[in-house]
C-alpha cells in the first residue's frame, strides 16, 4: 500500500490575539488561518507592528491566543497543560532570536547543553552538545563565553542550542537582523543545510526581502491580517544547501 502523506506539522485556525488597552482591546492578530507542510521553509513578512513576532510566539507555545487554535503535529496547543507545553517546546520546537538570548555566564558548550538537562537525554548532554557545536563549525569555541564570540558565532551557538534536542520545527525571529550581509548569508546557508539534513520545518520572521527569497513561501501580514501568500521564488531555500561550513564567521 502507498503510505499516506504526512500530516502538516503546523496548522493555524482562525487565530486571534488581542491585548487590553483601556476599554478597547487591540487586535494584534485577526482570524489567521494557514498550514505549513513537513520540511517547508516559510517566511513571515510585513511592516513593523503587523503581528509577525506575536504570531511566532503563538506558534512556539510561548503565548496563548485569545481565540482560534494552533495545532502542532496533530495536537491543539490549547488542550495542553503547562507541563505538556514545556515538554513540547523542549522536544518539538527550536527557537532562534535576533539578539541570540545566550546565557552570558555559560560557555558556548554549556549554552547548547542547557535544553538537554530538562529532557530525557540528560546523560548524553555533553556528547550531543559537542557534536552539535561541531556541526555548526564551532568545536574550537566550545569553552568561549558569548562576549568572546562574534555575532555570527553567537548566532551559530543559538542555532546549535535550538536544534540539539532534535526538534521537528525551527522558529526564527529575525535571526540575521544584527549581522552583516556576508555573515547573514552564512547563517542562512547553515539553516538551509540543517533543514535538508533533518527535514526541518522552518518558520522565519524577516524584514529583509533577500532573506524571504530563501524561503519556499512567504506569508505577508498587514495590521494583524493575512494579506498575501507568495508562491515559491526562483532563489528558493535550496540556495546554500551544499555550502561549505568549515569557515564560520
Amino acid at each position: 500500500m502507498t503510505p499516506e502523506p504526512a500530516a502538516p506539522p503546523l496548522v493555524v485556525r482562525d487565530l486571534t490575539r488581542s491585548l487590553p488597552f483601556g476599554d478597547t482591546p487591540v487586535h494584534v492578530l485577526q482570524g489567521l488561518s494557514f498550514q505549513i507542510d513537513v520540511g517547508e521553509w516559510v517566511a513571515l513578512t510585513g511592516p513593523s507592528g503587523s503581528g509577525k513576532s506575536t504570531l511566532l510566539g503563538l506558534l512556539g507555545a510561548l503565548d496563548q491566543p485569545s481565540a482560534g487554535s494552533v495545532v502542532i503535529d496533530g495536537t491543539p496547543l490549547e488542550k495542553l497543560g503547562e507541563a505538556a507545553l514545556a515538554r513540547l517546546r523542549n522536544r518539538r520546537i527550536g527557537i532562534v532570536f535576533q539578539d541570540f538570548n545566550l546565557i552570558a555566564s555559560l560557555t558556548a558548550l554549556e549554552n547548547v547543553e542547557a535544553p538537554l538537562y530538562v529532557g530525557p537525554r540528560r546523560r548524553d548532554a555533553r556528547r550531543l552538545a559537542t557534536e552539535m557545536l561541531q556541526r555548526v563549525g564551532l568545536a574550537d569555541r566550545a569553552r568561549h563565553r558569548p562576549h568572546q564570540l562574534s555575532g555570527g558565532q553567537r548566532q551559530r551557538v543559538a542555532i546549535a542550542r535550538a536544534l540539539v534536542t532534535e526538534p521537528t520545527m525551527l522558529l526564527a525571529d529575525e535571526p540575521t537582523g544584527n549581522l552583516d550581509s556576508q555573515t547573514s548569508a552564512d547563517i542562512l546557508d547553515l539553516i538551509a543545510s540543517l533543514r535538508r539534513e533533518r527535514t526541518l520545518t522552518v518558520v522565519m520572521v524577516t524584514h529583509d526581502p533577500a532573506v524571504a527569497q530563501r524561503a519556499d513561501r512567504t506569508i505577508h501580514l498587514v495590521d494583524g491580517k493575512l494579506q498575501a501568500e507568495a508562491a515559491p521564488t526562483t532563489a528558493g531555500s535550496s540556495t546554500g544547501d551544499t555550502a561549505d561550513m568549515s569557515a564560520p564567521q
